[in-house]
């Protein structure tokens, strides 16, 4: 795991579309361990079509933004075949949480 830096963290989530991406990913992640059933069970092609329906962008752009996220160290993505897994990297929330206080 790459050190995290709080500045690329916060120009990450300065852009609205990243902001809000990031809070789907993060709610999808926690409707997941609270075994809750809903949007985030349908697989991740629906879901970035569901970002893409949200956000009002096209695939592509959805596609950017996960990436910027990604190399902010916000969220972790694993290729599985031909379809990637999103997950939230939960050091990096608790690093804006440390920041904040």
């Amino acid at each position: 795991m790459k050190q995290l830096n709080i500045t690329k963290i916060f120009k990450a989530l300065s852009n609205d579309q990243r902001l809000k991406l990031f809070e789907m990913i993060y709610d999808c992640q926690v409707e997941k361990h609270s075994n809750k059933k809903g949007s985030c069970t349908q697989g991740l092609d629906k879901a970035f079509t569901k970002a893409c329906d949200h956000l009002s962008v096209g695939r592509s752009t959805v596609s950017h933004h996960m990436k910027e996220l990604e190399n902010a160290g916000l969220i972790s993505m694993t290729r599985k075949g031909q379809s990637f897994t999103c997950k939230i990297n939960m050091d990096a929330v608790n690093a804006i949480k440390q920041f904040l206080k």
